[in-house]
Parts: C-alpha cells; sequence; structure tokens
C-alpha cells in the first residue's frame, strides 16, 4: 500500500485512490488517463516561505506568490523546487497530493466551486478523486484567493 493510500485509509478520508499505468504528471495527461475535462483537476503548487505553503488552484490557473503572501501575512515565498518537493512533502513534483503531510494548504475559491476534484495521487502514475468538502477537512485548509 502506498504511503498516501495508506494515510487515507488510516484517517477515514472518503477519497478514491486511483492508479494508472501511464503519467499524470501534467493536467493534460491526468485528464487523458482518467477520461474527463482538465476543468476537474487540481494543481498543488510548493512554495517555502515560513514552512512549506502549497497553493491549490484549479488546473488551468496559476498561483500567484504575491497573493500567497498577502494570504499569509508574511513575506513572499518562493516555489519549491522538485528535490525540496519530495524533502519535504514525501511526494514527487507532478503527484503532490492537496494533503497528507505537514503544511499550511490555501484552497483557491474556484476550486470549491466544484463538487470534486482530481488531484495527484502521490506518484506520477495516481491521482486522487475527492470531494472539495472533504479536501478542505483533509487539509485543513482556508480558502482564500491565490490564483494570478
Amino acid at each position: 500500500m502506498t504511503a498516501l493510500k495508506e494515510y487515507i485509509t488510516q484517517h477515514d478520508i472518503p477519497a478514491e485512490h486511483i492508479q494508472f499505468s501511464q503519467s499524470c504528471h501534467s493536467v493534460a495527461e491526468a485528464a487523458a488517463a482518467v477520461g474527463v475535462d482538465e476543468h476537474v483537476f487540481v494543481k498543488n503548487i510548493c512554495m517555502i516561505g515560513d514552512g512549506l505553503i502549497v497553493a491549490i488552484v484549479k488546473g488551468e490557473d496559476r498561483a500567484s506568490t504575491s497573493r500567497v503572501a498577502k494570504a499569509i501575512g508574511r513575506e513572499r515565498p518562493r516555489i519549491a523546487t522538485p528535490e525540496e518537493i519530495q524533502e519535504l512533502t514525501g511526494y514527487p513534483c507532478g503527484g503532490t497530493p492537496s494533503f497528507g503531510f505537514d503544511a499550511t494548504f490555501l484552497v483557491d475559491p474556484r476550486v470549491m466551486e466544484l463538487p470534486e476534484v482530481y488531484t495527484g495521487g502521490g506518484s506520477q502514475t495516481s491521482l486522487v478523486k475527492i470531494s472539495t468538502e472533504e479536501l478542505l477537512k483533509a487539509n485543513n485548509g482556508q480558502v482564500v484567493r491565490v490564483r494570478k
């Protein structure tokens, strides 16, 4: 059992962990793997500021470091490197989930407009399907505009 699947089970999170044989690294690849529209995918943009910050935006949106700085009331964070993402989350860049590790999670309001979303599943070949309400419970995030 993968670390994320184990986390979902241990914390009784109503989410579906889905494994694929093809890459789900990009939103386009993930949408093709699932066979659904790209607008139901979220990206987890990892930033380094005062600790790890994860800005969760819809797949077609981009995260703004200045909006994140305003949301947390601190200096503008920088985008984490793939090595830092792996080290701080335990997951690879392109497979980072929206919960399951220690970070400040900021969820863009446009994400919450969707009933459910697909997010990183802990590897570049897996995804998690989860309701946005459960996602917010799982990561104890705050809803704040972080998209550009």
